[in-house]
């Protein structure tokens, strides 16, 4: 007997295979039945589910995450789950919560504290391994497939040194990242616009690759320039795999700054090269024309070396400020994160002084201030002591076009989780795609955008048992209307939850009904090879 019936559904089975009109059942944490008519008897103690006509399929899989501490913050565990995500790819961008070293773990904890929970987290883990258990202790509210972060291995070893490591060094980083994928990293990240991953040459992360290589492990890489620079740094990520003898993953896929829209084309051509030579490169992409990170990321690298505590003393210092602005304001440079202050949003902060702050502009806080605005990010710098979230409008919505309907593209929401008013895309990336891009532009068919965020990213990292409906793969399933699912989340009021997503299961157990979280959570911890 079934523990579950889903009945009256439009069946989609994440292949892009067109809709059927049909029935799912799940028996435990496994899908045990797909097709037109259920052909076994339904028992009095089988849930039953009318989907009436609304469409299921798998669970989506966010490809590009940073759930690595937001997934211990229990205060707040539905905003992936009312999107529809079952599982989440952790640890992009270069950072990760594990390894620790106690002689730069406040490093670590300083840079990262934009994006730590605001009750925040007990670090109780050393090791990858360590923290992978607690992660599971906690019983997340999705599956976890973690990555193991160039940049906080880097911190690790040499912390926010502007330099070379020594080859003694590079040897220690290697055996952290080895450590890593034996606890079941499905690959290395790398986030070279940050410190320190923008102080490591491309033999370094060569050689870590080759490492991740040697498990079966996937290259995720937020390359060097999204800018004037876009194809080189495409041309980096490729040769790091060619050298590294792995698959490539280009996060969130664009072009930044007005005077490099268009250049998606250029650099979805180069990918088009690469895999027609052999090579299995890849891309995700966030389904807005803005993007969100960490203020400091507007500093010159050299101003950020030593980490959180000497940034903030450079900025006390009126001769060094003087010569960041000067490098930062010099004619035919681009405008910080390809955005300019005025396209410059702050999302989240660390203190309570100035919360009043959040949602606006750089320069509209400049005003109210009656500072200059490039003195208003040094300024905010210093008093949230670099805990600074923000939104930059750097990106046309053509791009955003082009590279979604690329058949090199999956769907990850990049959302960096935080109080305040963080990037809609944390609370509505997957409904947007299914309520704006499909029903309402037709820029794509549901099929092919269901598969976009389930086996398409099952495929790329190596989750066998998810991203499809068929029978004996693990029960990861949502059901959504086509006529009302959309986004809410606006860049004005984001944490709003989508409409449309029904239902949502998480390894057999409803965890989304009608609508709303049922509390609980079934996620677990999945580990490369065991998946």
């Amino acid at each position: 007997m079934a523990d579950i019936l889903i009945r009256n559904a439009r069946v989609i089975d994440g292949m892009g295979n067109p809709w059927f009109r049909g029935d799912v059942t799940i028996d435990g944490d496994r899908i045990g039945y797909v097709g037109r008519h259920l052909e076994r008897e339904v028992g009095q103690d089988t849930t039953v589910i009318d989907a009436q006509d609304m469409c299921v399929c798998p669970g989506f899989i966010d490809i590009h995450t940073h759930a690595e501490l937001a997934v211990l913050y229990k205060d707040v565990q539905d905003y992936k789950l009312r999107q529809g995500v079952t599982t989440e790819v952790s640890g992009n961008c270069g950072f990760t919560a594990a390894p620790l070293n106690p002689d730069t773990e406040e490093m670590l904890k300083s840079y990262l504290a934009f994006i730590t929970p605001p009750s925040g987290v007990t670090w109780q883990w050393r090791t990858f391994a360590d923290y992978l258990d607690a992660v599971q202790s906690s019983i997340p509210a999705t599956n976890i497939a973690p990555l193991i972060g160039h940049g906080t291995v880097r911190i690790a070893v040499t912390g926010f040194d502007r330099r070379a490591p020594t080859s003694r060094e590079l040897g220690q980083m290697k055996a952290l990242t080895e450590e890593a994928m034996e606890a079941g990293a499905f690959g290395l990240s790398t986030g070279l616009v940050y410190v320190p991953g923008t102080y490591a040459e491309t033999q370094e992360i060569v050689e870590l690759a080759k490492v991740a290589s040697r498990y079966g492990g996937i290259y995720a890489t937020h390359m060097r320039n999204e800018g004037e620079r876009l194809l080189e740094s495409i041309q980096e990520a490729i040769e790091i795999g060619r050298q590294a003898g792995l698959p490539v993953q280009v996060s969130h896929h664009k072009a930044s700054g007005r005077s490099n829209h268009g250049r998606v084309r250029d650099s979805l051509a180069l990918l088009e090269k690469a895999r027609e030579e052999g090579m299995d490169i890849t891309a995700d992409q966030y389904p807005y024309h803005a993007s969100s990170t960490t203020l400091q990321a507007v500093l010159p690298s050299w101003a950020q070396e030593g980490g959180v505590d000497q940034v903030v003393e450079r900025l006390q210092d009126s001769q060094t400020r003087n010569r960041i602005r000067d490098e930062l304001t010099r004619p035919g440079t681009e405008p910080p994160m390809g955005a300019g202050l005025g396209n410059t949003l702050i999302a989240s902060l660390l203190t309570q002084t100035n919360q009043q702050y959040i949602g606006l502009s750089i320069v509209d806080i400049a005003h109210l201030r009656n500072r200059d605005p490039m003195d208003m990010v040094f300024d905010l710098l210093v008093e949230e002591r670099c805990a600074v979230g923000m939104v930059t409008f750097s990106m046309s919505e053509d791009d955003v076009r082009t590279v979604m309907a690329h058949p090199t593209t999956m769907i990850g929401s990049d959302g960096l989780y935080s109080s305040g008013n963080p990037h809609p895309r944390v609370y509505g990336t997957f409904p947007r795609i299914l309520g704006h891009y499909v029903r309402e532009e037709n820029h794509l068919t549901l099929e092919e955008a269901v598969r976009k965020m389930t086996s398409f990213p099952a495929r790329k990292i190596g989750l066998e048992n998810k991203g499809v409906l068929r029978p004996g793969a693990d029960a990861d399933i949502v059901i959504f209307d086509p006529k009302t699912v959309i986004d809410k989340a606006t860049f004005q009021n984001s944490p709003q939850y989508p409409e449309g997503v029904e239902y949502v299961l998480v390894n057999g157990r409803v965890c989304v009904e009608k609508g709303q979280f049922t509390g609980h959570t079934a996620g677990r911890v999945i580990a490369r090879g065991n998946s």
